[in-house]
Order: structure tokens, then C-alpha cells, then sequence
């Protein structure tokens, strides 16, 4: 299951991380977010080791999604040695979301 990540642990989960990290900016109210849950799963999972997925629940981080200009979710970004270097919105099939961890990731 993707690790969920909070002000307390961002910086050691994400920022801090040795390998490349996908944050999953969502909500519980969010259809699309619901949506994409188990195809994020799926991904984190055939991706363990090599790229870290974990989620960012927007209602409880509030600040931290303001800090990194999410205006509307699901949002994905994309932090390769503490730094952003992507940032997608919107519902994606699996192969789309792939894709996108390997041109932003890779």
C-alpha cells in the first residue's frame, strides 16, 4: 500500500528519499481520486524499490499541497533528489500514469 505522507514526515519521506518519489495529491470526496486508488496500488507495488509512491490526503495537509501549487486533484508529483521535476493532474489509466513516472523519473 503507498505510504501516506504528512508535514511531519515529508521531508524525510519525500525530499530525504534515495530513490525517486510520486506524491498522489487526493481527497476522499474526489471520484477521480477514488478511481485512481487501486491503479496507484497496483503501481506502487511493481514499483517497490525502484520509484517511491506514497499520498498526500489534501483535507489533512492542506498547507503542504498549498506549498507546492496543487489547485485541484488528483495531482501527481514527481521529486527526483528532493526536487520537483513534474507535475500531472487529472484521472490516468495505468500505462498513462507509467508513462508519466518514466519520462519525469527516468
Amino acid at each position: 500500500m503507498a505510504e501516506s505522507v504528512n508535514a511531519a514526515n515529508f521531508e524525510q519521506e519525500v525530499l530525504k528519499s534515495t530513490i525517486p518519489v510520486v506524491v498522489d495529491v487526493w481527497a476522499t470526496w474526489c471520484g477521480p481520486c477514488r478511481q485512481m486508488a487501486p491503479i496507484y496500488e497496483e503501481l506502487s507495488k511493481e514499483l517497490e524499490g525502484t520509484v517511491k509512491l506514497v499520498s498526500l490526503n489534501i483535507d489533512e495537509e492542506r498547507d503542504l499541497a498549498i506549498a507546492h501549487n496543487v489547485s485541484s486533484i488528483p495531482t501527481f508529483i514527481f521529486f527526483k533528489d528532493g526536487k520537483v521535476v513534474g507535475k500531472e493532474t487529472g484521472f490516468m489509466n495505468k500505462d498513462a500514469l507509467k508513462g508519466k513516472i518514466d519520462t519525469h523519473l527516468k
